[in-house]
């Protein structure tokens, strides 16, 4: 009789093991030509916004994974000269949501803005990118302790422009 509590205890234990905290699934946007892998059920929603001095509807398609935000937004321009000021606009906003400030930054090839952030005990990972007359920010959200750099990965990896 000794044996069975410990051996349920490995049993609970193992099974607790084989769930997975993310459920990753593909994830094809309706509204821009996007796909991703979201790590889990994600929702989405479209409001107006003020990208620069340019009033424009942004798509946002999120899911939250204990207590990580896991986002994209997208949203189209009239014109294609118009992104680089769009960019710099999503990457502001995003920053003064966290009340944070850049720590690291980089640009990607073929000219994405990868941004690292810090501020109000809160973690900002984003690729900010521009696709023509379309811009895109792709992003982590979360306290800093709760972000993994090999979900941010498989997140980030996983997004294609079509």
């Amino acid at each position: 009789m000794m044996h069975t509590l410990p051996l349920a205890l490995l049993l609970a234990v193992t099974l607790t093991a084989c769930s997975p905290k993310y459920d990753w699934r593909d994830y094809r946007s309706k509204d821009a030509p996007y796909a991703v892998l979201f790590p889990g059920k994600p929702a989405t929603q479209t409001r107006s916004v003020k990208l620069d001095k340019l009033d424009a509807s942004m798509t946002m398609t999120a899911c939250d994974i204990d207590g990580v935000i896991f986002a994209i937004g997208s949203a189209q321009l009239p014109a294609a000269a118009q992104a680089p000021a769009a960019i710099a606009a999503m990457q502001t906003a995003m920053l003064n949501n966290i009340g944070g400030a850049v720590t690291s930054s980089k640009t990607l090839d073929g000219g994405a803005r990868e941004v690292d952030a810090s501020g109000k005990s809160m973690r900002l990972v984003g690729r900010f990118i521009a696709s023509e007359r379309r811009v895109y920010q792709v992003v982590v959200i979360g306290p800093p302790q709760k972000i993994e750099a090999e979900t941010v990965e498989t997140f980030f990896s996983s997004f294609k422009i079509l």
